[in-house]
């Protein structure tokens, strides 16, 4: 346990300084909340209602699938592994730290959009904060899941890069938080559905069991292939 706990923290403070970590999981997400924010409730006054749900998710997806997986590159994918396996140190226990580490950046933003968003723009608070809560953590943890796929998977950066833009922008755009997910064609939707984004919009805005299952399958499927790449990374 001690060794978790020091792992742990032992990535936090690596994460404040990776200027990646901090631009994907903080200032972009907050520039983005700033921007828009004021322009979705102004042309589209209805969206105080879910301002706070739409830039939760589109901060959550960036730092999963963008800023996090950089992290693992970091480490599986350079001559770092060699130095923890020499000194006996688990892999596994860098893939853990590095996962909850990065849960808890993600958890501050969205506390920092659930304070901003209604001080600014006057957004609604969920009606149920516990409710909200359990249905970020969910969805955080399944949108981290999907993003160690792309973090062990990918063999650079520049690979990685190009990876994390294609699962990232499909994501959003197709979720519902820009507009709603009834004006797409059926396979548009279907395709929105892959992914956690449009399954952690609709948990956010009322606890369901449809949005349940479907982050259940795609964790399901993100571990699989996690412990695939896995034994991959551990030959």
């Amino acid at each position: 346990m001690k060794a978790v706990i020091y792992g742990t923290a032992l990535q936090w403070k690596l994460d404040l300084r990776s200027r990646a970590l901090l631009i994907t999981c903080y200032l972009v997400p907050l520039l983005f909340f700033a921007l828009m924010g004021g322009i979705f409730t102004s042309v589209m006054p209805e969206m105080k209602e879910t301002l706070i749900p739409s830039m939760t998710v589109m901060g959550v997806s960036m730092g999963a699938f963008i800023g996090m997986p950089t992290s693992l590159v970091e480490i599986y994918g350079s001559d770092i592994k060699k130095l923890y396996r020499a000194g006996g140190i688990p892999l596994g226990l860098s893939l853990f730290a590095i996962l909850l580490s990065s849960f808890l950046h993600l958890m501050i933003l969205s506390v920092i959009l659930l304070v901003a968003a209604p001080v600014f723009f006057g957004a609604s608070l969920p009606e149920s904060l516990p409710l909200f809560f359990a249905a970020l953590s969910i969805f955080t943890v399944v949108s981290l899941s999907l993003g160690a796929v792309l973090g062990l998977a990918a063999r650079n950066q520049s690979r990685l890069t190009m990876v994390s833009q294609l699962f990232f922008l499909p994501s959003i755009m197709l979720s519902g938080i820009m507009f709603p997910q009834n004006l797409l064609p059926e396979p548009l939707i279907l395709l929105g559905n892959l992914f956690p984004a449009a399954w952690g919009y609709r948990l956010m805005q009322g606890f369901g069991i449809r949005p349940l299952l479907g982050l259940g399958a795609i964790l399901a499927i993100a571990v699989l292939a996690c412990v695939l790449l896995w034994r991959r990374q551990a030959e």
